[in-house]
């Protein structure tokens, strides 16, 4: 039974419906309207044959499991998550999820819910780190690469840590590691994504198969000058922190530009004392980079590094890096990228296009452990995601949904010869 596009669209609207508002979609993570996401999801199961065997349990970390059993352990997965940042889009996350559980159950009615491979789908916990800024949470806890110690003190703006806000839903939070007993005989992970940039859009082509998510290199930088008077203190005089720090904001772009795919991006600014009558002493800026090759990536971080300390020296300050975070290039299965690549041509009657993903997804940490990996992206209108208009095509809506339910069964005749 293909999947049907119509009753994905009409189940991501009354998801929409129920956990969003006037602002947008309000499921983040570890919230009572993310539990009521996940309560409406489960609720979904019930209208299925019981004899299709199919369960459905949390791992130690929050994520969510469905399971089909198969004639073989080998499993499928197919998967997203269902929280959202503050204020989000009606698809972001939850379009992989929908989809998925659609896909599951036209397996289960056409082999009557005896697959020859066993067919998962994960709803995975916190993908959007909103609340207490930890990404990919639960798909790092499966992946063995969690930071609990760091983790546990995070703090959201309401003044509850991330510990009690697990504790609250159940979860232990040093039991989170327990979640990589799910790995066992994944042959496959699928996922189906909005693209949130503008380049499909650009091109005027609805889907495109993800080559992999880029590397990331995340610092924060400090600026140091001296504080002065703004009226009496001289231009040539000057030793302003903004100055260094607003040269590197512009460099950064020339970086950026020598190579295709990399993007670079001051995202927070601070200045001290922060008042309009005095030179600032003291700026605090965040950079993120990123690229698809760990190489460029590396050029980058050197080239950045250089320059701040070429626009400290002019402007007689000194600098300081310190690095927040980092994930190298995750590269995708090229054998799934060809099945993706197939399965969009297929659908579209044209040749497939393929691109690197630049937001991170859970699929980075399923592919970190070397399970065979791919994604599926869909055209944004103008690009935007994380915002309440986010929005894609009904039309390219319907060809995503049936170009990854084509991926899926393409899959599961793969995972035959592996």
């Amino acid at each position: 039974m293909p999947a049907d596009p119509n009753r994905v669209i009409a189940n991501l609207r009354e998801l929409a419906a129920l956990t969003g508002d006037a602002n947008g979609a309000q499921r983040i993570a570890f919230t009572p309207t993310w539990q009521r996401a996940r309560e409406w999801f489960a609720g979904k199961l019930d209208g299925l044959p019981g004899s299709y065997g199919i369960t459905q349990h949390r791992d130690a970390a929050g994520n969510s499991w469905v399971t089909l059993p198969g004639a073989s352990p080998k499993s499928m997965v197919l998967g997203s998550h269902l929280d959202s940042v503050p204020n989000g889009g009606w698809l972001d996350g939850a379009l992989g999820v929908v989809t998925a559980l659609e896909i599951l159950c036209g397996i289960a009615h056409d082999t009557d819910g005896r697959p020859p491979f066993t067919v998962r789908v994960v709803d995975w916990a916190d993908e959007e780190g909103a609340r207490f800024g930890r990404s990919l949470f639960g798909s790092s806890a499966f992946a063995g690469t969690h930071s609990i110690d760091a983790d546990r003190v995070r703090t959201g703006r309401d003044g509850v840590t991330l510990e009690a806000a697990l504790a609250h839903c159940g979860i232990d939070i040093d039991r989170i590691g327990e979640a990589a007993q799910e790995r066992e005989n994944i042959a496959a992970y699928l996922e189906l994504h909005i693209e949130q940039g503008p380049v499909l859009e650009r091109l005027n082509i609805p889907l495109g198969a993800v080559l992999g998510t880029k590397g990331v290199e995340r610092h924060a930088i400090t600026f140091h000058g001296q504080e002065a008077h703004s009226g009496s203190t001289p231009m040539a005089d000057r030793r302003d922190a903004l100055a260094a720090a607003a040269r590197l904001a512009l460099e950064i772009r020339t970086i950026a530009t020598r190579h295709s795919d990399s993007v670079c991006t001051m995202g927070s600014v601070k200045t001290f004392p922060g008042i309009v009558t005095a030179v600032v002493g003291r700026c605090e800026t965040t950079l993120d980079q990123r690229d698809l090759d760990a190489a460029i990536l590396a050029t980058m971080f050197r080239e950045a590094q250089e320059a701040s300390r070429r626009f400290a020296a002019e402007e007689r300050c000194t600098v300081e890096w310190s690095r927040i975070w980092s994930i190298e290039p995750i590269p995708f299965h090229p054998e799934l990228i060809d099945l993706c690549r197939e399965s969009i041509a297929e659908t579209l009657g044209a040749p497939a296009h393929s691109l690197p993903s630049g937001p991170l997804h859970d699929a980075a940490e399923v592919a970190r452990l070397g399970i065979p990996t791919t994604m599926m992206f869909v055209q944004s209108l103008g690009g935007i995601s994380h915002n309440k208009i986010e929005d894609s095509r009904l039309d390219h809506l319907s060809v995503a949904v049936t170009a990854f339910d084509r991926l899926a069964a393409k899959a599961l005749t793969w995972m035959e010869s592996q």
